[in-house]
């Protein structure tokens, strides 16, 4: 890819965080990948659009605004590599996370190290948005919507030399109101079905996740405390019934050959792990700064974080951090 709208670091960092997606070089680069990679003309559209949602969630949350700039930049140039929108709702595609990483270490006056942080900003794709990548590279057809089982129900899960059955039959009324299974009927490309199936035993292991990585240490107790995110106790102490589909389309495609993304961007499904894309020129920047490796043990996400109780929902305004199993 030619790269004939050169930008800088330091050109970036002159910019305040609010300014940098409609600077003229920036709208420019945007426009450039966006029709490229979607089709001529889809640029400008998409760019006025995104740059309004971009700014929007940045300036509603002033944590996402200490993020360093760079990643800011480069976090908006994924979205034309994606091709997804930032349009908030029940099943939002993507939205924005901020992270801390560890960039050094400093020594105080006794001799005890400590971790030196940066923030930086990271687009994250939803399941949903998820489903709508594989659709677009043919990998599939097209998926149902996830189907919730509960106790009343009769159910029935199996693999016959690779080919993947459910047989389900809804039975009224759902007196116990508990949820037991769910599952997500995939269609491939060629036709085929395919299923994503979890079980109360799968979101109890995801509990005890949550309750690990929202571990806070409590000065009075002098101790550890893991509490889980809410949502899945809050269906009378089971998993809220929305965060449950969500998971399950988030968890459907781990087997599935990878989907291209920026190097900036993270899916919630591999958010553990660190793709490697030949994508490096897509940013037009004439010397990109030297990323410091993941720590062991990062900070917890902060920033705008989607809530799941209703599917996918991103809500801007909020300082709350959600839980997602796989998300520092």
């Amino acid at each position: 890819m030619s790269n004939n709208i050169a930008l800088t670091v330091e050109e970036i960092n002159k910019l305040a965080h609010l300014d940098i997606v409609t600077d003229p070089m920036v709208r420019n680069r945007f426009i450039q990948i966006y029709d490229t990679l979607w089709g001529a003309g889809t640029g400008k559209p998409a760019y006025e659009r995104e740059s309004t949602f971009f700014n929007r969630i940045l300036a509603g949350d002033d944590r996402l605004q200490k993020a360093t700039k760079f990643s800011v930049f480069t976090t908006f140039i994924d979205l034309a590599i994606s091709g997804l929108s930032l349009e908030p709702g029940t099943r939002a595609l993507c939205y924005l996370t901020g992270r801390n990483h560890k960039i050094g270490e400093t020594v105080d006056a006794k001799g005890n190290k400590k971790g030196v942080y940066e923030g930086r900003l990271t687009l994250t794709v939803s399941g949903y948005g998820e489903l709508v990548m594989r659709a677009r590279a043919g990998q599939i057809r097209y998926a149902d919507n996830p189907v919730l089982v509960y106790e009343e129900d009769t159910f029935s899960f199996g693999d016959n030399d690779g080919r993947k059955t459910v047989s389900y039959t809804c039975r009224f009324p759902h007196k116990s109101n508990r949820i037991v299974a769910c599952y997500l009927r995939i269609t491939r490309a060629d036709g085929s079905v395919d299923y994503s199936v979890m079980l109360e035993e799968d979101w109890k292991r995801l509990q005890d996740y949550s309750a690990n990585n929202n571990r806070r240490w409590n000065p009075e107790a002098h101790q550890w405390e893991c509490k889980p995110n809410e949502l899945y106790t809050q269906n009378g102490g089971d998993i809220d019934p929305g965060f449950l589909m969500a998971k399950c389309v988030k968890h459907a495609f781990k087997t599935y050959p990878k989907v291209r993304i920026g190097n900036y961007t993270e899916m919630e499904s591999e958010v553990t792990e660190t793709p490697q894309h030949e994508i490096n020129d897509f940013y037009g920047v004439t010397e990109t700064p030297q990323q410091p490796a993941m720590p062991t043990d990062p900070n917890p996400a902060y920033g705008n974080q989607p809530d799941y109780s209703a599917g996918v929902t991103v809500d801007p305004t909020t300082g709350e951090v959600t839980e997602d199993d796989g998300t520092f």
